[in-house]
């Protein structure tokens, strides 16, 4: 996308005018940078500060304030985030000519709507970059090869599981490269060619593609349109046997679906039951969007402590944080992690060693990382919203459940193919990842499409215009795809 046009009529406000038009802003508790950004809003809706009013530059900003430019960077990105304020590189910042609808500039290009992985949260990863680097040296006379993981990762990871209600050590875990290393680590230690995985369906690609890589046969339990079949879930593992099971029980992938905490506990039960070892993928566990929904333990705190080991859980960096920091870890019995960190030796040996030392210090780090998690959430509510108003308004007869988190929606096509509706986006410019992609080959349903609201809110309204008019070309009965393949992450 080429960037936006600068409006034409402007309203120069400066600081000390935009400082004396806050007033009293500050709110009591809370994150400085949410509540500037609350005020500067409520200026617009009240119509103190006009459409097109170009912002003082951040720096300017923030000395007339008092505060310190990550305050009023992180409020402006916020303000870009749910469509109130466009931003032109060397020109300023300007209030958005219309909030409901966020200008696309007009030149053409494609679009993907494959990833689901949200930018960085800037100022803050690059100021962990910088520390990192400076710690660097204090590694750099060794092999740099820590197969478990740097120490001081291992302590911060299993600090945040026992802050969310899972005692844990360091002991406990073990560092990857992003999800999917752990995720093909614990294939290759726990299974064989020929043997069976009881998986969701529909699931994550990537689940499907180790387990293709590795040999071993897949065994979907569909999951229901408000959740989990725990008779599905009984019968499978009854009849499969099998050594593995995987569940994405927070805000899965890709229907957002979250499961309750006395589900988690019926599971772990039946798992134990059936000999099985259930790998929880958390990858998106810290990016619950509703604050009136208190999000459940862990699934491995239902592992009762004499039987520890029925869950595996696999975390990454990648969805909360940022996807350019490929760490990933594994949180097991101490036994099995030592198991792994030997197994792993003959697949990829470590992490890279800056990687982990930047998630270190931003785990290690309480009021950093509640910074960061209040930004990411903050930016995919916004996104979620705007993406959730203009498929109701451009696309009525889609359905979806609006997620309490994680970062796609899981849209019913309304009655057109999926894979026809993905190859006619494609056509017109939008690349987007149908049901058939997340499903066990031949065994999945043709009528959702996944919507990740990670791009910015000018995007999102582009996307869906695009797939408006495919939809209206009657580009989408139920013709075969022809070979759309996204990445999808």
């Amino acid at each position: 996308m080429g960037r936006p046009e600068m409006p034409r009529a402007v309203t120069r406000i400066g600081a000390q005018q935009l400082c004396e038009l806050l007033g009293e802003w500050r709110a009591d508790g809370g994150s400085a940078y949410r509540a500037l950004a609350a005020s500067v809003r409520g200026l617009v809706r009240e119509g103190r500060l006009p459409m097109t009013s170009r912002l003082p530059a951040e720096r300017d900003l923030a000395d007339a304030l008092a505060v310190s430019r990550t305050t009023v960077a992180s409020a402006y990105e916020l303000l870009r985030a749910e469509g109130s304020l466009i931003s032109l590189r060397g020109v300023g910042s300007f209030v958005a000519l219309d909030r409901a609808q966020p200008r696309c500039a007009q030149e053409p290009g494609p679009i993907d709507l494959t990833v689901a992985a949200l930018p960085a949260p800037e100022p803050w990863l690059s100021r962990m970059m910088a520390g990192a680097v400076a710690d660097l040296p204090g590694y750099t006379g060794g092999h740099g090869a820590f197969p478990a993981g740097l120490p001081e990762l291992r302590a911060a990871i299993a600090a945040r599981y026992t802050a969310r209600g899972l005692p844990t050590g360091p002991e406990q875990i073990l560092v990857t490269n992003g999800a999917t290393g752990a995720f093909t680590l614990l294939v290759r230690q726990f299974g064989a060619p020929g043997e069976r995985m009881v998986v969701e369906e529909p699931t994550h690609p990537g689940v499907l593609r180790s387990l293709t890589r590795a040999g071993i046969r897949p065994v979907p339990v569909r999951l229901l349109e408000h959740g989990w079949d725990l008779g599905a879930w009984r019968r499978a593992l009854q009849a499969a046997q099998p050594g593995l099971a995987c569940v994405t029980p927070d805000f899965h992938a890709p229907t957002g679906l979250l499961m309750p905490d006395e589900q988690r506990r019926d599971l772990v039960a039946l798992a134990r039951a059936a000999g099985a070892t259930l790998v929880a993928d958390e990858s998106m566990a810290e990016l619950s969007l509703d604050p009136a929904i208190p999000s459940p333990p862990p699934l491995a705190a239902h592992d009762t402590p004499d039987r520890s080991g029925t869950v595996i859980t696999v975390g990454s960096a990648g969805k909360a944080y940022w996807g350019g920091l490929r760490i990933g870890w594994i949180r097991a019995g101490a036994q099995t992690v030592r198991r792994l960190a030997e197994q792993r030796l003959g697949l990829d040996v470590s992490s890279p060693v800056i990687d982990q030392l930047v998630l270190a210090r931003m785990l290690g780090d309480p009021g950093v990382l509640a910074e960061v998690l209040d930004f990411q959430r903050d930016r995919a509510r916004a996104r979620r919203d705007v993406l959730v108003a203009l498929l109701r308004r451009e696309l009525p007869a889609w359905t979806f459940q609006v997620p309490t988190g994680g970062l796609a929606l899981w849209a019913r096509t309304g009655g057109a193919s999926a894979r026809a509706v993905a190859d006619a986006a494609e056509r017109h410019g939008v690349r987007l990842a149908a049901e058939s992609h997340f499903g066990v080959a031949g065994g999945s349903p043709d009528d959702h499409v996944r919507l990740p609201y990670t791009q910015p809110p000018d995007v999102l309204a582009e996307s869906v215009r695009r797939l408006a008019g495919a939809l209206r070309a009657a580009e989408c009965g139920t013709a075969p795809a022809r070979g759309n393949v996204p990445m999808s992450f």
